[in-house]
């Protein structure tokens, strides 16, 4: 009487060892995309450290022109002059490498995805980059202004007004994130349509309670003063309705699909 004992057991082991090989593999992508990111990151920052001085000036111009006459901005800590455009300048590196950044995480789930998700997740990763931008953009031309002039202005007599350098980049790096953020409100309201979490009607009768979070989470996201909170929380109500019109388009979109051929 004959008995089969090792064919068995090597067979599962190969089997287990097909089964990590993908893994690995989808490791050493994903190394290989994040260093790609990181010297692109590095490459601009490189570029662009020479400059340093030159763009802390322009992100400061906000402020200094509200700064009484001759006054100016003040470093207190002793490496302040060295680490706040060093700062600045990295995050401005990675601002600039974002669109190089997103493209490599789209390269790496790509693969993973159905071709109607592929068709919906390309517009969505470009439309972000791009209300990101707006985002701050609208922080330093429409924000800034409005924020340090009635700073400036509510200030006790007598009180003179010198900002730390540093305290000023974390403030306005701050604003910077929420409006960036916020501004992504269309995307996320279009992909919460899109993946069936939710249905534009229903969003828009959740509006009140919407314009409700909105001032709620400007109020979180911004400084303690009634102008900021109210210049986030408006945008993002705008938004929101931008997203809920672009969703119903979605809808329109995918219904003939649903539904069967005559």
């Amino acid at each position: 009487m004959t008995t089969q004992s090792s064919p068995p057991k090597d067979n599962d082991k190969n089997a287990s060892v097909e089964q990590q090989q993908p893994l690995i593999q989808h490791l050493i992508e994903l190394r290989d995309r994040m260093l790609r990111a990181v010297l692109v990151v590095l490459a601009i920052f490189l570029g662009l450290y020479y400059f340093a001085n030159d763009f802390y000036l322009i992100i400061s111009e906000p402020l200094r022109v509200y700064l009484p006459e001759g006054t100016s901005m003040i470093a207190t800590d002793v490496a302040s002059p060295f680490l706040t455009p060093f700062k600045l300048t990295l995050v401005l590196a990675v601002f600039l490498a974002m669109p190089f950044i997103l493209f490599q995480f789209w390269r790496f789930v790509a693969p993973a995805l159905y071709q109607n998700e592929k068709k919906l997740a390309i517009p969505l990763l470009i439309s972000s980059v791009f209300l990101f931008y707006m985002g701050v953009l609208f922080a330093y031309f429409v924000v800034f202004p409005l924020v340090f002039g009635f700073f400036t202005s509510a200030g006790p007599e007598g009180v003179t007004v010198m900002t730390d350098i540093s305290k000023y980049l974390d403030f306005v790096l701050k604003l910077f994130f929420a409006f960036g953020l916020a501004f992504e409100i269309p995307i996320a309201t279009v992909v919460l349509v899109a993946t069936g979490a939710s249905t534009s009607a229903s969003l828009s009768q959740k509006r009140p309670y919407i314009v409700v979070g909105c001032f709620v989470v400007g109020m979180l996201l911004t400084p303690p003063d009634v102008i900021s909170q109210t210049l986030l929380a408006i945008p993002m109500w705008m938004l929101f309705e931008v997203g809920i019109f672009f969703s119903r388009m979605v809808e329109n979109r995918e219904q003939p699909e649903d539904q069967p051929a005559e």
